[in-house]
């Protein structure tokens, strides 16, 4: 985007329009020793605009983007194929130059993808309503937990320790600050414990959350979950980190979730480095009222003709501050649009063809391990848990690996402060073939 700096002039007058006598003025509040003189940052001389594009062309060009890899990265962020139809679809002019939705009159388009992005996120998780989009997985977890809390009037929420730790510290952060007070049930064996997460369920408890898949892999059966939370009047979230498994494994709301949240990232969203993503929250009809966030409905104008609205929450609301259902007020429409047009692209088969094929390279993956690595136990989606004879084996093979053009895994202990340092988690989707695997299983046989 080309950039054309003030002049001396148009500083002079702005000044003058405010009445202030320098721009140093502006900041008369600010303590003396924490503004810089100037050319204190000593910045080197001005370049011509050339040199500036190729400098940044150049610093640009270290960066490697994970699908220059067969990448193995996961932890909510996956390695998916865009179809070049939902890249056209996410540059056309009029979805990017889409005026706000609380003029129906002028944002039908916008509306319509909005509405089709809902019933897409409902028909995935089998819950009767969604909204229209939420900023990510970790905003829409907190989100989820408030509106749990104003449902039952209970301020105590348990996680199961196998929920996203760094989406479940975001909510953490909401709750801590609100008045809530928090739970969470340790994970063993790199997996959820359904009946120690029932058993922490009490009165004063709100909700129960549970991630399926959870986060490092496991799949579990839920329900006792679900019967503590009905028998002591709490509700069930189930968060989701990749809503393309719900078209294969069962999804929330067969599962019994009175709220399902989560990424939808991995419905045709690249990387990008971690972000922008995009999150999605569902639930019960009987709960509509305390979703956060946009929703959309269809209606008819006076001429008989369907056109689309947004419903039941009225904009002011959203700027009630502590009063407000929520101070998430908007939504990542463009990223939502996209999410839509792939579920459109690939349709019910489509997706469940996706989910196979991403947890049967899991499988391939495990079945090919050398014997000095011990992969997690139990029933897996498309990640698990990989553990190496020490951190230096598994250093060794971040590095090897790299040589081979392959993104090995993340380490636990990023995600979790104190976790296993000798351990991988290990994602794979449809991207990853044979060919890569074996390049994953070569660089491991190369180090142990």
């Amino acid at each position: 985007m080309p950039y054309f700096a003030l002049t001396d002039e148009d500083r002079r007058a702005m000044l003058a329009a405010i009445g202030a006598p320098s721009v140093r003025a502006l900041f008369a509040d600010v303590p003396q020793d924490a503004l810089l003189e100037p050319r204190a940052l000593k910045l080197p001389p001005a370049m011509r605009e050339p040199e500036i594009l190729r400098m940044f062309r150049a610093h640009a060009a270290e960066n490697r983007a994970a699908d220059r890899y067969a990448c193995f990265l996961g932890a909510g962020c996956y390695w998916r194929h865009v179809p070049e139809a939902v890249r056209y679809l996410a540059l056309r002019g009029e979805f990017l130059t889409a005026y706000t939705p609380y003029q129906p009159e002028i944002s039908q388009g916008t509306l319509q993808a909005a509405f089709e992005f809902q019933t897409a996120i409902a028909r995935l998780t089998a819950m009767e309503v969604a909204n229209s989009s939420m900023y990510d997985a970790a905003t829409s977890l907190a989100e989820a937990a408030l509106m749990a809390r104003r449902i039952t009037r209970r301020d105590r929420i348990v996680f199961a320790g196998g929920v996203h730790p760094r989406w479940r510290q975001v909510a953490e952060n909401y709750l801590k600050h609100s008045g809530g007070q928090v739970a969470v049930v340790p994970a063993e064996s790199w997996a959820t414990d359904a009946a120690a997460v029932a058993e922490a369920v009490d009165e004063a408890t709100a909700a129960a959350v549970v991630q399926f898949p959870d986060a490092f892999g496991a799949v579990f059966d839920p329900a006792p979950v679900r019967e503590a939370c009905r028998m002591r009047g709490a509700l069930m979230i189930i968060v989701v980190p990749d809503p393309v498994l719900c078209a294969w494994l069962a999804p929330p709301g067969e599962m019994g979730a009175d709220i399902a949240c989560g990424s939808a990232q991995g419905l045709g969203l690249p990387m990008s480095f971690g972000g922008p993503s995009l999150g999605f929250l569902a639930t019960k009809m009987r709960f509509v009222r305390q979703m956060p966030g946009r929703i959309c409905g269809m209606t008819k104008d006076a001429n008989g003709r369907a056109g689309f609205v947004l419903t039941l929450s009225a904009r002011e609301q959203h700027i009630r501050r502590g009063k407000a259902t929520s101070n998430i007020c908007s939504n990542q429409q463009l990223l939502a649009l996209m999410a839509t047009g792939y579920c459109a692209w690939l349709g019910a088969r489509g997706l469940a063809a996706v989910a196979k094929a991403s947890v049967a390279a899991r499988r391939r993956l495990k079945a090919e391990l050398p014997e000095a690595l011990e992969a997690a136990a139990g029933p897996r989606a498309h990640e698990t848990v990989i553990r190496f004879p020490s951190q230096e084996a598994r250093e060794r093979f971040l590095v090897e690996a790299k040589k081979r053009e392959v993104l090995g895994g993340v380490r636990l202990e990023r995600l979790i402060l104190g976790a296993d340092d000798a351990a991988l988690l290990v994602a794979t989707t449809e991207m990853i073939t044979e060919e890569m695997i074996g390049r994953w299983i070569e660089a491991a046989k190369a180090v142990l």
